[in-house]
């Protein structure tokens, strides 16, 4: 078993051509200066359309650090983040987003706080550049309303960009569920997990890759993965909702018999209307949550991967990688690679 590097730095990319040269330049920089070349840089291709393959294949090419994860197709970016994870051999490990939003020089305060102990890092926004006011303000409200919902303590204002040590990404991965979401999920391991408020950046070229509908979706896998207060609103709307129509049970009885008839359809039709929606909600929250269970239960592979670069040699994995143990999945990462560690003799200075 050829012996694990000390840092791992993980990075789902979708369609990022325009700036993942830069991104690789500064990552590997961070890493050098905390790590040596006692690191890797693996970039995940979540089934980009755009060059985003060819030019991790040419950075694999000159960089021995660099490793390239290609999904089969677009899985999403929780599910990329933790194909990444899972080919990661580093004793601490860096997820983060290839779009230089999260400054990977941030690096080089989060080490020395997980070696004091700490067992995450999690980097917590103060402020996001570059970003309209619908953007702030729907992430506001998604944080603070996911603080009151969930069963677990989740840090507001941050994201996926976090340094952990080799055990929380063990155990995360242990993890079995479809719809991840892995900050709450990180939340939900505990340990020590230390704050680092820093300054979010406007991207360095492209395109968000999360539009409203995937920001909904989002918000509801988050919702529904860590807190099942909805269900109790939908009893309660139930119950109110029955209380309500008993009491005008009551009303209209009473005016039967002071011989008074209460006339008109609107009325009716508002009631009826009214508890009709409370029920269709009702019925949607339950769907929700029994919409994931079902997904759940055909354990399906979590992502599939369609091949694995690393210089100019490729490899492919079993379908069953992603239900491995992390010591199995470890041991597969060193069998498909016939030739070793990769060859030190090109330095991380010819990224560009």
């Amino acid at each position: 078993m050829t012996q694990a590097p000390l840092l791992s730095i993980v990075a789902p990319c979708h369609n990022e051509e325009e700036g993942l040269r830069e991104f690789c330049r500064r990552a590997a920089a961070a890493a050098q200066s905390v790590a040596g070349d006692a690191f890797e840089l693996i970039l995940v291709d979540d089934g980009s359309s755009d060059r985003t393959w060819e030019i991790i294949s040419d950075l694999a090419a000159k960089v021995p650090e660099v490793l390239g994860v290609r999904l089969l197709r677009n899985h999403g970016h929780q599910l990329a983040s933790t194909a990444g994870l899972s080919v990661s051999r580093g004793e601490r490990v860096l997820l983060i987003d290839a779009d230089l939003q999260d400054p990977p020089e941030l690096l080089l305060m989060m080490m020395p706080i997980l070696e004091r102990g700490a067992d995450v890092v999690y980097g917590q926004r103060t402020r996001r550049d570059g970003e309209t006011w619908f953007k702030l303000a729907s992430a506001s409200l998604f944080y603070r309303a996911l603080s009151k919902l969930a069963s677990v303590t989740i840090p507001r204002d941050t994201g996926d960009f976090r340094l952990m040590r080799r055990r929380v990404v063990d155990i995360l991965l242990a993890m079995p569920e479809r719809d991840r979401f892995i900050r709450g999920m990180v939340s939900w391991i505990g340990g020590r997990q230390v704050a680092l408020p820093y300054e979010r950046d406007a991207r360095f070229a492209g395109t968000t890759k999360y539009p409203l509908r995937k920001m909904i979706n989002f918000a509801l896998d988050a919702i529904t993965s860590f807190s099942t207060t909805p269900l109790r609103m939908a009893t309660w709307l139930g119950m109110i909702s029955a209380g309500v129509a008993m009491a005008l049970l009551v009303y209209t009885f009473v005016r039967w018999l002071e011989g008074e008839t209460v006339t008109g359809w609107s009325s009716i039709m508002a009631a009826v209307s009214a508890f009709s929606a409370i029920q269709l909600i009702c019925i949607g929250i339950i769907g929700e949550y029994l919409g994931r269970l079902v997904q759940e239960s055909k354990k399906r592979p979590m992502f599939m991967i369609e091949t694995i670069l690393r210089g100019s040699e490729h490899a492919e994995l079993s379908t069953v990688f992603p239900e491995m143990s992390a010591s199995d999945k470890r041991t597969a990462l060193d069998a498909a690679f016939a030739s070793g560690e990769p060859p030190r003799s090109q330095k991380s200075s010819r990224i560009g």
